[in-house]
């Protein structure tokens, strides 16, 4: 609408100064080499705007004869932009597929056709990754230093190619100049990763900080990190500093009301102040949330001084906050047999080991200890440590499918932050291409020191497979020291394990000696 506008004023200007000139009739006169010419206003003005129209045409022509060779260099230069991205097109394709000769000679040609273009240098220093060339894809990334816009993309391959090296100095220095540059996410992982793989817990939790006021990390994964940075800052200051490890302790709770370990710190550092009220506050709201062996053993050992009967009160009041958990019941059962409360215990335990239930290694060794304790009766006993041999692990700290007894704020294996998570860990085979056929029966042993076992068509076997690799921090075999549970740490058997029927409670067995045989160590008192 403006545009036609537009065009009836243009016209209606033209046919005003085309009416004004008529109106206003002359002549003109022009003498020039014996010629004379005499025309009107109007034709003369017609005759000059043929004339520039003529000249500009002439004008024109000249220019293009003169910009022939310009031309031809412009077309030259398109063909070549033409076939430089048809290479990186191929190049980028070949290298998504996997071809690796393809992506390479691309690359090639791309930068033969193209050596100003980024994008060649990222085909290139792809190609050779592919290729498995390390220092040609160095040398890709050390150009694009050079570019302001290809900087940050330079930085990371290089960082990368050390990460590979082994170079963690180097990766270091990189990803910190990165993260300077610019505040890209796999910067400041980088960096953070750096600082907690040293320990430096508060340099970690400055890159955090650093990361949340750059927006570089999401509020939720940020928060979580802080808090379980500031747990491992209040563990190592608990002796120190406690006042300093106690607001840390309750301010990763606030951050993260499921966090054990700080909740561990947290009530006991209330305990030993004497502020009982908050620490049972603080243990109980984080037993609703995770029950945990530790803050099991926080709650009843608050104060050093109670008896057996007051740490059973305590233990009850866990229970009621989660009945049906598992743990509730183990730290039940446990304070009523050290309070020679069998009953309870037996009812407490009953449910965990009776019907279709498969009863856990600290539920089969609690057993044996209650069977011990009771009656001493040593059939019961073998039969329960025997089922413990056998029995499905119990919760413990999995981090990387490795198992620990204690927590930890990063993992060994990566550095990855919160990488330790309270569950039951995977039951798997542990050997594969093994024969599983029934070994044969080892000759008795001696008289003397021998127990007399069933015949052999009664007789249990267990063949034992070879053990997993072990991982690559210490400590796999999660103990319950909370809990006065014994850790046996997993070891290759080359010999059948053979596990005889227990005999009836009141029978001695056979070849026993008169006075029966103790089994101390699984007594806590």
């Amino acid at each position: 609408m403006i545009r036609f506008l537009i065009f009836l004023l243009v016209l209606a200007g033209f046919t005003f100064g085309l009416t004004w000139v008529m109106d206003r009739p002359g002549a003109i006169s022009l003498t020039w080499q014996g010629y004379h010419i005499e025309t009107s206003i109007l034709i003369g003005i017609v005759a000059v705007l043929v004339l520039a129209i003529v000249i500009g045409l002439v004008w024109t022509l000249f220019r293009f004869i003169f910009r022939i060779p310009s031309l031809l260099s412009f077309a030259s230069q398109v063909r070549r932009r033409n076939k430089g991205l048809s290479a990186l097109s191929r190049g980028m394709i070949a290298a998504g597929a996997g071809d690796a000769r393809t992506a390479q000679r691309s690359a090639d040609e791309a930068l033969r056709h193209l050596p100003s273009e980024p994008l060649a240098l990222l085909l290139q220093a792809q190609a050779a990754q592919l290729g498995g060339n390390r220092e040609a894809a160095s040398q890709a990334f050390t150009k694009m230093l050079d570019k302001p816009e290809t900087r940050l993309l330079g930085l990371r391959g290089l960082h990368i190619e050390a990460k590979r090296r082994g170079d963690d100095i180097v990766a270091h220095d990189l990803a910190r100049e990165a993260h300077l540059l610019a505040p890209v996410p796999w910067a400041g992982q980088a960096v953070l990763e750096h600082k907690t793989a040293r320990g430096d817990w508060q340099g970690a939790l400055a890159t955090v900080d650093a990361n949340i006021a750059a927006r570089s990390l999401d509020r939720r994964t940020a928060t979580r990190q802080r808090a379980v940075l500031q747990t491992a800052i209040a563990q190592e200051k608990t002796t120190s500093d406690p006042d300093t490890a106690l607001q840390l302790a309750r301010d990763a709770l606030k951050a993260a009301p499921d966090l054990v370990p700080a909740a561990v710190v947290a009530g006991r550092l209330l305990a030993r102040r004497g502020d009982l009220r908050k620490a049972s506050r603080v243990v109980e709201a984080a037993w609703v949330r995770q029950p945990h062996p530790e803050l099991a053993q926080v709650y009843l050992d608050m104060r050093p001084g109670d008896s057996t009967a007051d740490r059973l009160a305590r233990a009850k009041v866990l229970s009621r906050l989660k009945p049906d958990d598992i743990e509730s019941r183990l730290t039940l059962a446990r304070a009523a047999l050290d309070t020679r409360d069998f009953t309870l215990a037996r009812a407490t335990l009953r449910p965990l080991i009776e019907g279709e239930a498969r009863p856990t290694a600290r539920t089969c060794l609690l057993m044996a200890q209650l069977e011990e304790t009771e009656q001493g009766a040593t059939g019961p006993v073998r039969e329960w440590l025997a089922r413990a041999s056998r029995a499905p692990r119990d919760k413990a700290w999995v981090c990387e499918g490795a198992v620990s007894d204690t927590w930890a704020p990063v993992s060994p294996v990566n550095g990855q932050i919160d990488a330790f998570h309270w569950r039951t860990p995977n039951e798997q085979l542990s050997a594969h291409g093994v024969d599983w056929e029934p070994a044969p029966i080892p000759p008795p042993a001696a008289p003397e020191t021998a127990i007399m076992a069933p015949p052999p068509e009664e007789t249990l076997q267990l063949i034992s497979a070879p053990a997993p690799p072990a991982p690559a921090f210490a400590s796999l075999v999660p103990t319950n020291k909370a809990m006065g549970e014994i850790a046996v740490p997993p070891r290759k058997i080359s010999t059948p394990v053979i596990f005889p029927r227990p005999n009836a409670p009141d029978d001695p067995g056979m070849n026993e000696p008169e006075s029966k045989p103790s089994f101390g160590f699984l007594n806590r008192d």
